[in-house]
């Protein structure tokens, strides 16, 4: 149970990185179409494909033309991926803390 708790603790640290990782990707998205730099057009293109996935269902049920041309889908993925991050992410370590816990509690049988 131990290797399985471990487990439980490294999968919810790469999932917790993983997040925050496309929270600056989603971030750098925003600023980038902000400003129009022609030399970062490439490093625009790439971000638009990584985000646009996840940001095009949330514009569907909130488009931007119905907020006065503000399009506030990042801040939505932004709110959802924090949910995700502390609901996930604060469940899988607390689940492996407690496997841990108990087993730390056992006394050894061969």
């Amino acid at each position: 149970m131990i290797l399985f708790a471990n487990f439980l603790q490294a999968a919810a640290t790469i999932i917790h990185v993983v997040l925050r990782i496309y929270m600056f990707i989603i971030l750098f998205r925003v600023i980038l179409s902000w400003i129009r730099i022609p030399s970062l057009y490439q490093v625009t293109v790439i971000l638009y494909h990584l985000t646009e996935p996840v940001l095009k269902p949330i514009r569907k049920y909130v488009p931007p033309y119905k907020m006065g041309g503000l399009d506030i889908s990042p801040m939505i993925v932004f709110l959802i991926l924090i949910f995700i991050d502390n609901f996930l992410v604060g469940s899988l370590s607390l689940y492996a803390q407690q496997i841990l816990m108990q087993q730390t509690h056992q006394p050894y049988s061969f």
